[in-house]
């Protein structure tokens, strides 16, 4: 059994000591993931304290059916939507007419970019989108969501998912043409 492991099974016995073990070991790596969702570096700490809190409240409802780090994973990611949920409510335009279906295969081709860009600046890119293009975006595309679970989770039409997305990765792509430019 590794060391992770046996950290896992002491978290899950009720070990204090064990969970600040587990903080400090999925901070880092978690931090990144609320940092995809955040403002700014301090939201995004402030979503992490919220995951882990619930993280730590909720440990006996782990049902062992599934991977503890997944459990995890997910929860802080839940605590993400929920503390951009109001304004998520305001930001998603269902405005599906304005798609041009015809360009819509053209704009989701993922394309190499020409210029390397830094881990930094596509975390900056990706924190100044609309709060509704990010969220998508991030379930989508790092989270690996489905449309489908992206409006269960969010209470809106998979055609709003799409349609986030696709403005979503239009904005990164202007966003990533301009940062070009400057460079």
């Amino acid at each position: 059994m590794s060391k992770k492991d046996k950290l896992i099974k002491k978290v899950l016995k009720g070990d204090k000591k064990a969970f600040d073990k587990l903080f400090a070991y999925y901070a880092g790596e978690f931090l990144s993931i609320c940092m995809r969702y955040a403002r700014n570096k301090s939201d995004a700490e402030d979503i992490l304290q919220e995951g882990f809190i619930t993280i730590y409240t909720k440990i006996n409802s782990f049902s062992n059916r599934g991977s503890f780090e997944g459990w995890m994973k997910r929860i802080v990611i839940n605590s993400a939507l929920n503390h951009n949920r109001q304004s998520l409510k305001s930001s998603f335009q269902q405005n599906i007419e304005e798609l041009d279906y015809n360009n819509l295969k053209e704009d989701f081709m993922v394309t190499e970019p020409q210029q390397p860009y830094s881990h930094e600046q596509l975390i900056t890119l990706i924190q100044k989108m609309p709060v509704g293009y990010k969220t998508i975006f991030n379930l989508y595309v790092f989270d690996n969501y489905t449309h489908k679970e992206i409006a269960d989770q969010l209470n809106i039409s998979e055609n709003t998912s799409k349609s986030q997305l696709f403005k979503g990765r239009k904005y990164l792509k202007k966003e990533l043409a301009n940062l070009k430019s400057i460079i």
